[in-house]
């Protein structure tokens, strides 16, 4: 993964090795490259297809996905927010284990510039179907 969190990955890799692990709701903060092609071109279009047959292999889901229009407070400069939906802690420590991953980090590294992920709780939001 691009600039991880060692402490957090630490967290994430305890609870998934416990019995406490479940549902979790990660939540992607995305700058992109100007020439990624974001909203709907080039790189960027070719990662946002991709992501959903990775996201397939550990059962998780894209819960929604939107545009941001600006920011009235603060100086975060981000282009979309993601909230992908994963079965557990360790469904989301899986994905860099898929055959499918090397790909996805790819088209990861060429279409993001800059990437926040915070891990949420998933009770805020209704269950995938």
């Amino acid at each position: 993964m691009l600039n991880t969190n060692a402490c957090e990955i630490e967290i994430i890799k305890q609870i998934a090795g416990s019995a406490d692990d479940g549902p979790v709701l990660m939540l992607n903060l995305n700058k992109y490259y100007k020439d990624a092609g974001y909203p709907d071109q080039g790189v960027y279009h070719e990662y946002m297809s991709f992501v959903p047959k990775l996201l397939d292999l550990v059962g998780a889901k894209i819960i929604w996905q939107v545009p941001t229009l600006g920011q009235p407070v603060g100086e975060q400069d981000i282009d979309e927010i993601i909230a992908f939906w994963y079965p557990s802690h360790r469904a989301f420590l899986d994905l860099t284990k898929t055959e499918l991953s090397e790909k996805n980090f790819d088209l990861r590294r060429r279409a993001i510039e800059y990437g926040v992920i915070h891990r949420c709780p998933d009770d805020v939001i209704p269950k995938p179907s």
